[in-house]
């Protein structure tokens, strides 16, 4: 049998899910301190539900389940592959939140203040950074289209990002609806918005002449395409600029109100800006849409927006929900390569005994649980090198049951 983890997949020492459970703690009570609750949902859902939730190119990353006995031969002996799986892996927390929202809308109060910390599943080609198995960090607010929903999830998820030491950051917002009103306006058809969009998210990686070629790519307006490109080809769109060319917009001010209370919040631990280019790759998303991005270590670190349509697809009426999503294994990365140190860790001290003292020893290392961490071993006959495994894993020191109770400790 293999004993390597599934690609995409880790297995992790003590000292590094020490940390994990260190960020998540830090971020939970970050969380909770701003009145937000925890729910949990199931980690398979319906592969319709999967299917529909316009996840962009995440829906061709499902990891689907086959059917079981009788209905799996009658789906292969159809000879249609889609009637094989009726169910999938979720591949991120929002569409089960959804639908959560959908099932328990009665025992629920509005607004809805969410977390959700839990592991999600991309069938993504394994490299660095793209994991097929990943722990998102989320907190939602469902149930109101206030701007005060967005300015609290930015403070709030800034605040946890302090908390477990992520410095130097900056917030960047966005509405869909300010891009799709310009590219309308330039020429671009209503129905083909959304693929639009899904491209234009991508030029930090392909950059504006791969953009341009992509949208050709696609037999859109070469008008259109040459009116977008004129306008990013001058370097950052300003929200200025965009207030000019959009006139008493909704979608404007709203960013305009957001920008101005997210900065005068943060007082200038980080700051909150307008970039045009910022899409996220989701389809559900309907108007403001975030992302953090790490000054100091280069990337995106946290993102989310505004989905006002999804739950509808479940309940048949508009729920107004907006989220923000901690990217948790890249700030566990980033933080495990730079030798980070959980604040504040109890030291840790063995306690060794021999079978027969093992009552001693058990009572001898719970004296000692209050101050340290304490593990209680059997003594082994060679001591010494056992005292040097301990050393190496960060142990202070040690105590042998029947020889005193006062720490020996290395170095």
């Amino acid at each position: 049998m293999k004993i390597n983890t599934v690609k995409g997949t880790n297995d992790y020492l003590p000292r590094e899910q020490a940390l994990r459970d260190y960020l998540q703690s830090v971020i939970l009570k970050t969380y909770k301190d701003a009145g937000f609750e925890r729910i949990a949902t199931p980690a398979i859902e319906d592969i319709e539900n999967l299917d529909k939730s316009e996840g962009g190119d995440n829906l061709n990353l499902i990891f689907k389940i086959m059917k079981r006995g009788e209905k799996l031969e009658a789906a292969i002996a159809s000879g249609d592959e889609k009637e094989l799986a009726d169910m999938g892996l979720r591949y991120d927390l929002t569409l089960p939140l959804s639908r959560y929202f959908a099932n328990n809308k009665n025992n629920l109060m509005l607004p809805m203040k969410c977390i959700q910390m839990d592991k999600v599943y991309r069938a993504e080609r394994p490299q660095k950074g793209r994991l097929r198995e990943f722990v998102q960090c989320d907190i939602d607010i469902l149930g109101s289209s206030s701007i005060t929903c967005e300015v609290e999830l930015i403070g709030t998820t800034a605040k946890a990002l302090l908390a477990i030491g992520m410095k130097d950051f900056t917030v960047k917002v966005n509405d869909r609806r300010i891009l799709r009103g310009m590219l309308a306006g330039m020429g671009f058809a209503e129905e083909t918005l959304d693929s639009v969009c899904i491209t234009f998210d991508k030029m930090d990686k392909i950059s504006l002449e791969g953009v341009k070629n992509e949208l050709t790519e696609k037999e859109l307006p070469v008008s259109a395409i040459e009116a977008l490109c004129k306008v990013l080809e001058g370097g950052k769109v300003t929200l200025e600029q965009v207030s000019e060319m959009m006139p008493g917009n909704e979608a404007v001010e709203s960013v305009k109100n957001i920008l101005s209370a997210a900065n005068e919040l943060a007082e200038s631990k980080y700051n909150v800006v307008f970039d045009l280019s910022l899409v996220r790759g989701q389809g559900y998303y309907t108007g403001t849409v975030f992302e953090v991005e790490s000054n100091e270590f280069q990337g995106a670190i946290a993102g989310g927006g505004r989905y006002d349509n999804l739950i509808g697809k479940f309940t048949g009426e508009k729920v107004p929900a907006v989220g923000f999503s901690i990217g948790f294994e890249r700030i566990f990365g980033i933080l495990s390569q730079t030798d980070f140190a959980i604040p504040a860790e109890k030291k840790k001290i063995a306690v060794f005994c021999d079978d027969k003292d093992v009552i001693s020893g058990a009572k001898l290392a719970e004296s000692f649980r209050g101050e340290y961490a304490v593990s209680l071993l059997e003594r082994p006959k060679k001591l010494g090198k056992m005292l040097s495994k301990l050393e190496e894993k960060g142990y202070a020191g040690y105590i042998v049951s029947g020889e005193g109770c006062e720490i020996k400790f290395f170095g």
